[in-house]
């Protein structure tokens, strides 16, 4: 239990379970949505707008939400009202805003390891205000699932059969890409920009191999993606690697795992 003895290691580990239990949550929605394309875009691309807070002072969790957030609604828009395929959009501002973040960064003179935090993760340096902030994405996403999660459920099967139940379909595609930034922007606080998109897909994967049916899928893949965070940082702890990709081994080798499983 030494693990536990150090200040750094406790945020960590909770860290660790808020972005597990978000991700995989969300997870779910992003693979019958076959929104993955749509996380590693978001992800990739809000680079930009962590850059701007780093160069500014403001803390980039901040600055990368509202980047996050007004990218993947404009993308939403101009997919369903501007006539454009989602995954060209996808493609455009996935280069556009790693390629404002590198402009950014290279503007100011100096060495900012903070973004090298933010590229590959360093759930070891999470702060108290960190935790404050995650908690309350958490929060609120959850809260979004959990309300509205039949009709989630519903577009995400049969989306023209909603709208002929009188379902808010478009507010909710909106609010669930809302949802898929904030948890990208967090969820970068652990494995960092590169890898973040891994946590939204993975987890609902290896469910989908588990089971075809959705209560038991879902609910494995919560499991999944809180074991393999848990796993991959005492991993990362014991045996001195990067916890972000510790942590991405340790989900991909439970899909694996489970494929080899459940086919035999």
């Amino acid at each position: 239990m030494e693990i536990f003895q150090f200040g750094f290691m406790q945020r960590a580990f909770l860290a660790v379970i808020m972005v597990g239990l978000l991700c995989s949550t969300l997870s779910f929605f992003v693979v019958l949505n076959r929104l993955s394309f749509m996380g590693a875009g978001i992800a990739h691309a809000i680079l930009g707008g962590m850059a701007i807070g780093v160069l500014a002072g403001i803390n980039p969790l901040y600055t990368g939400s509202i980047f996050a957030i007004l990218l993947a609604l404009l993308i939403g828009y101009m997919s369903r009202c501007g006539g454009m395929q989602e995954d060209t959009l996808i493609g455009v501002f996935f280069a556009a805003g790693m390629a404002l973040g590198i402009m950014l960064i290279s503007l100011k003179e100096g060495y900012f390891p903070e973004l090298f935090s933010l590229l590959f993760g360093n759930v070891l340096a999470v702060s108290s205000q960190d935790l404050q902030f995650l908690a309350g994405v958490m929060f609120l996403v959850l809260l979004f699932i959990l309300v509205f999660f039949k009709e989630l459920l519903t577009i995400s099967f049969d989306e023209e059969l909603a709208r002929a139940n009188g379902l808010p379909s478009t507010s909710l595609y909106f609010g669930l890409l809302i949802s898929l930034a904030l948890t990208i922007v967090v969820s970068v606080l652990v494995v960092g920009v590169v890898l973040s998109s891994a946590l939204l897909v993975i987890p609902a994967a290896a469910g989908y191999r588990f089971s075809k049916n959705y209560r038991p899928m879902f609910l494995f893949s919560v499991i999944v993606g809180v074991s393999s965070g848990l796993a991959g940082l005492t991993f990362s702890y014991y045996f001195d690697i990067p916890s972000g990709a510790s942590i991405v081994i340790c989900a991909t080798a439970i899909f694996f795992a489970v494929g080899i499983i459940c086919q035999g």
